[in-house]
């Protein structure tokens, strides 16, 4: 959600001030004046390829405000928005549906920063949710010479979560209203609209999930895939063609080289950092913003890495990729899509 993010944590570096949660466990709540602060990461963002730009990100936390940081990573992206809702983490990388559900139980969770398009600017500060199929079976879903929803119904699908932007919310959206359905409820389980639903529970294991043939159509964004393949043609619309890596690490090692066709394609607008303003001052968040919207963090490739680097960045480098401050002003689209 693109740009792609996003456990050996080098405590020697902070002098014990990084340490990583069980996954999925709770972390102690910590108030405005406490010298801790917790993050958070979705399950995306929790994979071990990503240990070490899940580091780098702490420790520029670190640089900004002088207080230890407790990383929790997360299998459930309901652990994670409930984390940060409830103040029990003062930050978490979040996507922009599960922002908007955060700021919703909580309208002190606010967004710090997001990532620039590859202008340098919010312009084109979107990534792009797919539903996908599997090349060899991509006709099936073509309507006169165009890919299409039509045919989707009565299959197996699998989503990221049902708390995920471009995993369910913007995908589940299109499907209810190329359908006329009433909601997206019957979406969300077998035996309605669809025969089966599966939840990959990342972007990464909804799309195993159809390259391994246990769904016949899938939801899941670029930018948690793009360093584990790459696109073939134009991957801003219906017919982008992805490919696995012949290298891909797990969870890809049993589908590597296969290949999906998006039938559809929706622009989603990139995930922001976000915090608890209840659990952390105002004058760390600031000293945060500027920090990571700094030249070193810009230039850092832990932040920022190519499409083809061996380390895995936070996000995908893709021109003049950078961090911009922003408010929830800026989120309104995805507040007015969702309904919140």
């Amino acid at each position: 959600m693109s740009m792609l993010r996003k456990s050996v944590m080098a405590m020697g570096l902070l002098g014990g001030a990084l340490s990583l949660s069980a996954c999925g466990s709770p972390v102690a709540s910590t108030g405005k004046n406490s010298d801790t602060l917790n993050v958070v990461f979705l399950p995306s963002d929790s994979a071990k390829e990503e240990d070490a730009a899940r580091k780098a990100l702490t420790q520029e936390i670190h640089k900004a405000t002088g207080k230890k940081v407790n990383v929790e990573t997360t299998t459930d992206y309901n652990v994670a928005i409930q984390a940060i809702a409830t103040g029990k983490a003062q930050i978490g990388l979040m996507g922009p549906d599960g922002y908007v559900q955060a700021h919703k139980q909580s309208k002190t969770v606010v967004p710090m920063v997001t990532y620039s398009g590859k202008s340098g600017t919010l312009k084109d500060a979107y990534y792009h949710s797919y539903i996908m199929v599997p090349k060899d079976q991509a006709t099936k879903y073509k309507v006169n010479g165009k890919y299409s929803l039509k045919n989707i119904k009565g299959k197996r699908m699998s989503f990221v979560s049902n708390t995920s932007t471009s995993g369910f919310a913007i995908p589940a959206g299109a499907i209810k209203k190329a359908f006329n359905l009433k909601s997206t409820d019957d979406l969300s389980s077998g035996g309605k609209f669809f025969s089966k639903v599966l939840y990959g529970q990342s972007h990464q294991g909804s799309a195993v999930n159809l390259l391994k043939g246990d769904a016949d159509v899938a939801a899941f964004d670029d930018m948690d895939l793009t360093q584990y393949g790459k696109f073939q043609n134009d991957a801003t619309k219906a017919g982008a063609i992805f490919k696995i890596n012949k290298d891909a690490p797990a969870p890809f090692t049993a589908v590597r080289g296969k290949e999906s066709i998006a039938i559809a394609a929706y622009a989603v607008q990139n995930e922001p950092l976000v915090a608890n303003t209840k659990t952390i001052s105002k004058s760390d968040i600031e000293k945060i913003q500027k920090q990571l919207t700094s030249s070193s963090v810009t230039n850092n490739k832990l932040f920022f890495a190519p499409a083809n680097a061996k380390v895995r960045g936070l996000f995908t480098k893709d021109g003049k990729t950078q961090f911009i401050k922003i408010t929830d002003a800026w989120y309104k689209l995805t507040h007015d899509i969702l309904g919140e």
